[in-house]
């Protein structure tokens, strides 16, 4: 399953404590390889790689690289884009002659030899592969996932039953996805986004065409997008379509109208007409790799979601709140409808951690528009992440575009005293920067 990496025993990861990159990690640490990386700051995803004898530092610093790493004859380098291009260790690596692969590369070599399901889109691929790969391991499939997210259902981002078939997230990113080998490629939506890296939306376009190309058996697509396949749909003429569709008690009961026949009364336990057409999305690519239906109705209904996708934190009928990875204003559209639906009538407080100064700029009028939605706000500042700060992009200038009475700017020391002092009856923290290692905290101050 690794053809091209047998004479690598150590492998050093710089950025080990990405969802992309940890899952490649503990992958490699099953495989009885010598694994170590390098991260930014500590986290759950790095305590927990830790827990595995997986050694991580947090200085960016040659000397802290474990010795048996700095031998260039059986060392891989695996690294993400998103660390500067002067980080000393890279610079140490790329000027020493070491073997080095961004995480995308390392991938496409893990799935060049193995049947691939791959799912693309600038949203809904992290739950729909999450999906898939739960719907092909309970239907006795033999699958190795790389997921862009936490399962619940495994409190993982890998899942490991053999190499039968490879389930992987395909990123666009970077043009990650390139890297890849896909036989079924799902793509879910293709929204302008990343234009620090595509510049124009019509370069983006052509990057999911050219990913499209690369599928060997079967394309799937969400219909109306401008691409040609087998299309997937919510009460439309697509050829997988969800039809029938009612809430009972907070979950989705549908039928499911495939090419060939209708599967009657499945059911979804996750909100959101979105999670809908991810769910529908992993079942048409399960059933088009040749698994049974009735096990996949069986584990449609067993799946349990991912960490920071509409994930509840506390649900009473006194007070909601959810956590939920949300940083375009498609998502955020997405996830108002969502809460919307399955709480109607009330009060929403939404807090939102911009992520980007790139895409906040390139997005602002669609982010006024998506949060103005909510009753109050709690604005953050921008998460810089991989960025420098962009003269004029500032969360106060967002905050100034919004049409919500109830907002404030607020800074993530005085958060909690803000939703403590909020009389919403759902609570939402949003976003996908350091906001997420708030949640545990918040949940505590409002439980009290």
């Amino acid at each position: 399953m690794n053809k091209g990496l047998e004479n690598i025993q150590n492998i050093y990861f710089i950025g080990i404590g990405g969802i992309g990159m940890s899952a490649l990690a503990r992958y490699f640490k099953f495989l009885g390889k010598n694994v170590a990386g390098y991260d930014k700051t500590p986290s759950q995803i790095t305590s927990d790689l830790i827990a595995l004898e997986i050694p991580i530092h947090f200085e960016d610093s040659v000397d802290h690289i474990p010795k048996p790493f700095l031998n260039i004859e059986n060392t891989l380098i695996v690294y993400t884009p998103a660390i500067p291009k002067d980080h000393k260790e890279y610079v140490y690596v790329q000027s020493n002659g070491f073997l080095i692969k961004k995480r995308a590369e390392v991938l496409g070599i893990i799935t060049k030899d193995t049947y691939t399901l791959a799912v693309a889109g600038t949203h809904g691929k992290t739950t729909t592969t999450a999906i898939l790969a739960h719907l092909l391991k309970e239907s006795g499939a033999k699958v190795t996932a790389f997921l862009g997210g936490i399962s619940e259902n495994y409190n993982s981002n890998l899942v490991l039953e053999g190499n039968e078939v490879v389930v992987v997230e395909a990123d666009e990113f970077d043009r990650s996805f390139l890297q890849l080998y896909p036989d079924i490629a799902g793509i879910t939506s293709m929204d302008a986004d990343h234009l620090d890296i595509y510049e124009k939306a019509n370069a983006l376009e052509e990057s999911f065409v050219e990913f499209s190309s690369r599928a060997k058996d079967h394309l799937l697509v969400c219909n109306g997008l401008p691409l040609s396949g087998i299309t997937f749909g919510i009460e439309d003429d697509s050829d997988y379509c969800a039809q029938n569709i009612k809430i009972d008690n907070g979950t989705y009961v549908f039928d499911l109208k495939t090419p060939h026949k209708r599967i009657k009364d499945l059911h979804l336990n996750l909100p959101g007409r979105h999670n809908l057409l991810n769910a529908i999305t992993a079942f048409a690519i399960a059933m088009l790799y040749g698994s049974p239906t009735g096990p996949l109705a069986k584990a449609l209904f067993s799946f349990k979601g991912v960490q920071r996708r509409f994930s509840y934190q506390i649900k009473t009928n006194d007070l909601v709140y959810v956590d939920d990875y949300a940083h375009h204003p498609t998502e955020i559209n997405a996830l108002h409808q969502a809460v919307r639906e399955m709480h109607p009538g009330k009060k929403i407080l939404a807090i939102f951690q911009p992520h980007l100064y790139s895409r906040t700029r390139d997005f602002a009028a669609d982010f006024a528009q998506s949060l103005s939605q909510f009753d109050q706000l709690l604005l953050l500042d921008i998460y810089p992440a991989r960025e420098l700060p962009i003269e004029g992009v500032t969360s106060d200038w967002l905050l100034s575009m919004i049409d919500v009475k109830d907002k404030k700017l607020i800074q993530k020391n005085n958060l909690i005293e803000a939703i403590m002092d909020s009389n919403a009856e759902v609570v939402l923290t949003i976003g996908a920067g350091d906001i997420g290692e708030e949640v545990y905290r918040i949940k505590e101050a409002l439980l009290v």
